[in-house]
């Protein structure tokens, strides 16, 4: 089931998050930016954040999101566990994917196809053209994933730092 992100989320958010980063980054960057109380901390502070920006519609301002900024973060639960999560916002007309993790426990199960779904008719419906995210170079399930799903790289800007930018033009 996907459905809207809650504040009750956080914690399981924030912890499926880290257990995500962890299969890419380990042993590419110091621990301590993925991993540890203090690194839980902080992404359950930001969690928080799109979270209270999310408004669980179709792309109307929600309490907490700044002047022309929308957004959203939905769950993906089964059995009554977080499974995956994603995360989008809107800012002076540039949607972004920010994330999407499923829990390693679950992956090769469908839970990214139907986050990724949910977010399309999110964006579809709100009149979203086209979608940005970042990906890290070196995650290549999610580079497989993405090229699999339609996002295609950025011809002018195919880099940002040690990421890659990717595009995604929203259909019909």
């Amino acid at each position: 089931m996907i459905r809207t992100a809650l504040p009750a989320d956080l914690d399981a958010i924030a912890a499926l998050h880290s257990r995500a980063r962890a299969t890419y980054y380990r042993g590419r960057i110091p621990e301590d930016a993925y991993a540890g109380e203090d690194e839980l901390a902080r992404s359950r502070e930001g969690w928080s954040h799109a979270v209270a920006r999310s408004d669980g519609s179709d792309g109307t301002p929600a309490a907490g999101g700044g002047a022309g900024e929308t957004g959203g973060v939905l769950c993906a639960e089964q059995d009554g566990e977080l499974t995956g999560v994603a995360a989008f916002r809107t800012v002076a007309g540039e949607t972004t994917l920010t994330q999407l993790h499923v829990d390693p426990a679950h992956w090769r199960r469908g839970t990214g196809a139907a986050l990724h779904a949910a977010c399309l008719e999110r964006w579809r419906r709100a009149g979203v053209p086209r979608v940005r995210l970042e990906v890290y170079e070196h995650n290549l399930r999610a580079q497989a994933f993405y090229a699999a799903h339609g996002w295609r790289p950025d011809p002018l800007a195919p880099r940002a730092g040690s990421h890659q930018v990717l595009w995604l033009t929203v259909g019909e």
